[in-house]
């Protein structure tokens, strides 16, 4: 909607489906353009315009980096139905009337366009512009941005596959050596889409004399590209952390699970603007760099359905899938689970907090054990006496 001048009452572009949130490649976008009047208005043509364009834009130093990739243009001129032309080629429009011009135009098809997206230093963005042109007189505007976002399938070889690592740091004190500190994990696949929950399998090893904290995140990683240059954004979207980790012990994560957010997929196929996740695995060593292991991720729109469905899929995860990967990282096979208890006691328990990451010094050099008692798990068919649950530190061989 533009500021209307006394002639223009009204002058707006509508979607025909005003509940339809977002248009992928292939799809019809299609309206009307609405005008009321209050005097009499000659309209020589009315154009209809599509457009959307990926733009970067940031300053570096005293140099403006700027740069723009076009993914959308169409134009076309609309008619009125059944409206007399007048004898100079321009129509009348007449107070006290709603005037609709009818347009539609197919988007381009896939792999020609890319998802709407709006960041720091650049964004992608579609609109449908209407432009009013009148005789001796300026043409008027309105304008209606709209969404797109382009499939993106996590059901593919690979993105299913499974990722790990593994990473270790030697610890120093006054440049004399003070043990290690190392990490191994694992996830049973790269793909994922908002909602899902990422199941992390993962071993930590303390034998420095400090004591750590492993945590884990998911980043993303925002590139803008101008003028040769390039710029990059990292922000961190959600986090957990494990236990502390006194010096001569281990801790294990087994099927530990966190949550996609609601964000944006990946964006892998512009020129100038890439966004990309990733779940990053760390170590919070006190007076020290953290160890950190990055595992990447690819955001979709289409969910992981290798069993069917989705909660199928995360059943598997926590169950067979995720026993299975222990076995690559010499780990014992999972404890039964909890679930025959009708009370989540987890959720009362101090020792893994869901919180939002902190770096400083939140690493106490005493402890207190929590005044907490866990009800009796169910039985065991096997019993490892070294190896007594999903939290359980262990002593480091």
């Amino acid at each position: 909607m533009v500021a209307m001048t006394k002639k223009v009452k009204t002058f707006e572009v509508t979607f025909s489906d005003p509940t339809k949130n977002y248009y992928s490649s292939g799809d019809k976008v299609a309206g009307r353009i609405v005008v009321e009047v209050s005097e009499v208005t000659k309209v020589s043509a009315m154009k209809i315009i599509g457009a959307g364009c990926a733009k970067v834009e940031y300053a570096k130093g005293k140099q403006r980096c700027r740069e723009e990739i076009e993914y959308l243009k169409y134009e076309e001129i609309v008619h009125l139905d059944d409206q007399p032309v007048d004898a100079d080629g321009t129509i009348t429009l007449r107070p006290g009337k709603r005037y609709e011009y009818i347009f539609g135009f197919e988007l381009p098809q896939h792999g020609q366009l890319v998802s709407s997206y709006k960041g720091k230093f650049g964004y992608v963005q579609y609109y449908v512009k209407a432009v009013m042109e009148r005789p001796s007189q300026p043409a008027l505007e309105c304008k209606k941005h709209f969404e797109v976002e382009e499939p993106l399938d996590v059901n593919t070889a690979d993105l299913m596959a499974p990722v790990g690592g593994t990473k270790e740091k030697k610890v120093t004190c006054m440049f004399i050596p003070d043990g290690q500190v190392s990490l191994t994990a694992k996830i049973d696949r790269r793909g994922f889409c908002e909602g899902e929950e990422i199941c992390i399998n993962a071993k930590f090893e303390n034998t420095c004399s400090r004591i750590v904290v492993p945590k884990a995140a998911i980043i993303a990683k925002h590139t803008y590209q101008a003028n040769g240059r390039t710029k990059v954004f990292r922000q961190k979207l959600t986090s957990v952390r494990g236990n502390h980790i006194i010096s001569g012990m281990c801790d294990a994560w087994q099927g530990k699970t966190m949550r996609v957010p609601k964000i944006k997929p990946s964006i892998l196929g512009c020129n100038i603007i890439r966004v990309e996740y990733a779940l990053m695995i760390y170590v919070h060593i006190p007076g020290s760099d953290k160890l950190i292991l990055e595992l990447p991720l690819v955001i979709g729109t289409i969910p992981y359905n290798g069993f069917g469905s989705r909660t199928n899929s995360m059943s598997s995860q926590e169950g067979s899938t995720a026993s299975n990967s222990w076995v690559s990282l010499g780990m014992p096979s999972a404890p039964p689970s909890y679930s025959d208890i009708s009370r989540d006691y987890r959720l009362d328990s101090p020792m893994t907090p869901l919180l939002d990451d902190y770096d400083g010094s939140d690493s106490p050099i005493f402890m207190r054990a929590p005044e907490f008692q866990y009800p009796p798990p169910p039985a065991y068919t096997e019993v490892d006496e070294d190896y007594n649950g999903n939290a359980q530190m262990l002593q480091v061989c």
